[in-house]
């Protein structure tokens, strides 16, 4: 603590990302990138749009990049909302949207940014407990709530909601906006863009660092209806009003624009999950349904910290949260078939 900090700095409780570590012959399965390259037209125009013009501003509005993610959805461009990752998107729909008079709802085990962001922001907020099975259950937010948001598919658990149970929460909370975080659907979830036009309380979430493969680029938009999309706007513009460089925009773009690319990629992760969850059912492990680039696991017979710790004495990396209800679950990232080979023969060797 410093003398010359604000007073906010000390009760802050920051977001601690998966690690980054540099060993050899490593396989990562801890922080759900994707793991092929992104697509060839993406790098390319990456390529073309690093030259002498990076001594100018980027267009502020990203207009080429939000027609293409208009197009891509069926909605306006002045209905998407761009930004460094979807994190940036968050912080910015906190900031605007979600701070009220009555609290702010998300699920009890959840994507660990959201009440990061709403200690930074001063936000009032309640954890849902999930179910019993790690499920949602809107009827557990029929309570008094100033907004909700959130993951679908969840984040750590993978799993998802149905589309008619999501319209079902936004319609009963009419009052109330309602961020849906969709930062994982691309692997099987169901997207809630298309209520967008029905919702006017309705904010939508995606990312290009999963089904894209850009995380190192840093891409996130939001799909709403136009008083939605404005205040997030009016915030960007009054903290950072180039928030997207020239690269950022001209990968995007073409990464959206690339169908092809996008559909042979998922597939193989999908697949990729289905044969690994087969393989760890077989060796007496316990994997919730996911909808997402990772698996939920957990094995009766030993502790998840301890299959972590021994996974990584073997070089490979997965994710463990030492917390209540999930402390013997490990989230494992689907990698490559390879990858995965490598995971299930060291958890061969440990149990």
């Amino acid at each position: 603590m410093s003398k010359y900090w604000s007073p906010i700095v000390s009760t802050l409780n920051p977001y601690v990302p998966g690690e980054q570590p540099r060993m050899a012959n490593l396989v990562k399965l801890n922080t759900n990138e994707n793991p092929y390259t992104p697509s060839d037209k993406a790098i390319e125009a990456i390529r073309a749009a690093a030259s002498a013009d990076l001594r100018l501003y980027p267009d502020p509005l990203a207009l080429d990049l939000r027609k293409a993610i208009a197009a891509r959805y069926g909605v306006e461009p002045e209905q998407v909302f761009v930004g460094n990752g979807s994190d940036e998107v968050l912080a910015h729909a906190f900031a605007a949207l979600l701070k009220h008079d009555q609290p702010l709802l998300y699920p009890d085990i959840s994507y660990s940014f959201y009440p990061t962001y709403a200690g930074l922001f001063g936000i009032d907020a309640v954890e849902v407990p999930l179910d019993a099975a790690f499920g949602i259950d809107i009827a557990d937010y029929r309570r008094p709530a100033g907004a909700i948001i959130l993951p679908n598919p969840n984040a750590p658990t993978g799993i998802g909601l149905p589309l008619a149970t999501i319209e079902a929460l936004v319609a009963e909370h009419p009052d109330q906006p309602v961020v849906i975080d969709e930062a994982y659907v691309d692997f099987g979830g169901e997207s809630a863009t298309a209520l967008v036009p029905k919702y006017e309380n309705l904010l939508v979430v995606q990312t290009f660092s999963k089904s894209r493969a850009l995380a190192g680029l840093r891409v996130g938009f939001a799909i709403g209806q136009r008083p939605l999309i404005d205040a997030l706007e009016r915030v960007k513009d009054s903290f950072n009003s180039y928030p997207l460089g020239r690269t950022a925009q001209a990968g995007g773009t073409a990464a959206i624009e690339d169908e092809a690319w996008f559909e042979e990629t998922r597939g193989k992760i999908i697949a990729s999950r289905e044969k690994l969850t087969g393989e760890l059912k077989k060796r007496g492990f316990e994997v919730l349904p996911s909808q997402a680039n990772f698996i939920f696991a957990r094995h009766p017979d030993h502790a998840g910290q301890t299959l972590a710790a021994k996974l990584r004495e073997r070089a490979v990396i997965v994710r463990h949260f030492a917390k209540p209800r999930i402390s013997d679950f490990l989230r494992i990232t689907i990698g490559t078939d390879e990858e995965c080979a490598r995971l299930v023969a060291a958890l061969d060797e440990i149990l």
